[in-house]
């Protein structure tokens, strides 16, 4: 295959029973006018239930383009039973968090509001395309789903209990990261970190009596939220996801 041949691109249409799709006029206009595709080249188009395909250009213009199925590359591909709730971060910090929890298998992104965060809402349709791009680059079939954002507490009320929600503490009262990974090895997980000026002494204390938070410690340094999130998603992988296969 040609380099462009690795140009890979979401789309939620039905590909399984299709020969022939049209992309929309955003896709059309990233493939032709940023990426130069011409009618004959060839590209990948995935999504979670159909897998990747490969498929030719067959009409190519900034407004519409349309895409020729080829074949069947590879099969669809879940990602691991791994959630990741994070409090919103300045932008290019909450940027570079969606792109590695989505690159490190994240299936479901939760933002919440906490007194010590920065913001109260965030940029939906932002976060969503980011999603799909990091998606896109890193070969993996499904997109996370973005939940709605809202308050720890509202959150903590409805969550389900069998899924165990590891808080990463900055005050380091929890187990270390690898042994509370391990405690609950191949059970559904969450990840929640913390904004940047940490967790009110009332949000830390609701927390831990929860019966199904486990207060996790990153060892003896500080870490921004963004570099917590992608530490602790890795040993999770390694741990209980798909790393270990």
């Amino acid at each position: 295959m040609s380099e462009k041949n690795k140009i890979r691109i979401y789309t939620p249409i039905e590909l399984t029973t299709r020969k022939d799709i049209s992309l929309s006029e955003e896709q059309s206009h990233y493939l032709c006018n940023v990426m130069r595709l011409k009618i004959n080249d060839n590209l990948l188009c995935f999504n979670d239930n159909d897998g990747e395909f490969l498929a030719q250009v067959t009409e190519a213009n900034k407004k519409q383009t349309k895409l020729h199925l080829l074949s069947l590359e590879r099969k669809p591909q879940k990602s691991p039973d791994i959630w990741l709730v994070f409090a919103p971060l300045k932008k290019d910090r909450t940027d570079f968090l969606i792109e590695k929890a989505v690159e490190l298998g994240v299936n479901k992104i939760i933002p919440v509001s906490t007194r010590f965060g920065i913001s109260d809402k965030i940029r939906t349709e932002r976060i969503r395309l980011q999603m799909i791009e990091a998606a896109e680059q890193c070969e993996r079939f499904d997109v996370p789903q973005l939940a709605e954002m809202l308050k720890l507490e509202d959150l903590l009320k409805t969550w389900p209990e069998n899924r165990t929600l590891f808080f990463m503490d900055e005050k380091r009262t929890g187990l270390p990261v690898s042994q509370a990974f391990c405690n609950t090895k191949n059970k559904p997980a969450a990840i929640l970190i913390g904004p940047e000026g940490g967790f009110a002494p009332e949000e830390s204390e609701f927390l831990k009596k929860r019966p199904f938070v486990c207060p996790v410690s990153l060892g003896p340094r500080i870490l921004r939220a963004e570099t917590a999130a992608a530490a602790s998603l890795a040993v999770w992988q390694a741990i209980s996801g798909d790393w270990k296969e």
